[in-house]
């Protein structure tokens, strides 16, 4: 599978790897294409695989008293599901759902464990990731519990923007289509709440939005409101 070492060569799980060690764990993988709208898995699911994303999109997110709490999106050269090669019969603690038709990279537990075995650097990577992914998952609960709706949407966007932007002569365009609900589902408030603050932001001339896709015209105003 020599196509999706290019890929792997920009993961940050795999980047660092050599080239033949590259070659080695490409044909480890397995090629799934899945429409939008498709349940990866659920939470509670026993976990035994690790996603690579080849393109599309991806959200993971709880589903709480009939209220869904998105946690993280994924989009092209992202991973997720990486907890179940950390340790046997790890249940999912997330639920994972495409927002578009995508093109999956999957890895099982046994062929990763086997190949960490001769590679003590790709541990340590497993290790980092994880590590900074917890600290994401901390920051987001301080979030919910200490700041007000508007800056929680202010903080959010930045952060998407930061994993997801593209540059254009308007500002930092959000690669990602995102509904009001899909970002109050992010923020962990009501969709009318984020129509308000981004009709606010719409007003001041602060974001555009076409066809769902959100622009920061200046990223850095958005910045100093939350300091």
């Amino acid at each position: 599978m020599r196509t999706i070492v290019p890929l792997l060569q920009h993961v940050p799980l795999f980047q660092e790897l050599a080239q033949d060690d590259l070659f080695g764990i490409a044909p480890l993988f397995t090629e799934k294409h899945v429409k939008k709208g498709k349940i990866l898995f659920v939470e509670g699911d026993a976990g035994e695989e690790l996603f690579l994303i080849a393109s599309g999109v991806v959200k993971i997110y709880r589903v709480d008293n009939d209220k869904e709490v998105t946690l993280a999106l994924f989009r092209e050269g992202d991973f997720f599901g990486e907890m179940s090669l950390i340790r046997s019969g790890q249940t999912r603690s997330a639920t994972a759902e495409t927002m578009e038709t995508s093109t999956l990279y999957v890895l099982n537990r046994t062929a990763f464990t086997a190949f960490m075995e001769k590679s003590p650097r790709l541990c340590l990577k497993l290790l980092e990731t994880t590590m900074q992914r917890l600290r994401h998952a901390n920051d987001q609960i301080y979030d919910l519990t200490f700041l007000g709706v508007r800056s929680r949407i202010l903080k959010m966007m930045l952060r998407l923007s930061e994993q997801h932007g593209t540059r254009t002569p308007e500002g930092l365009l959000i690669n990602v289509k995102l509904t009001h609900q899909e970002l109050a589902n992010m923020v962990g408030t009501v969709r009318e709440s984020v129509t308000k603050v981004l009709q606010e932001l719409l007003d001041d001339g602060r974001i555009h939005i076409d066809k769902k896709l959100i622009t920061l015209k200046d990223p850095e105003a958005l910045r100093k409101e939350l300091r």
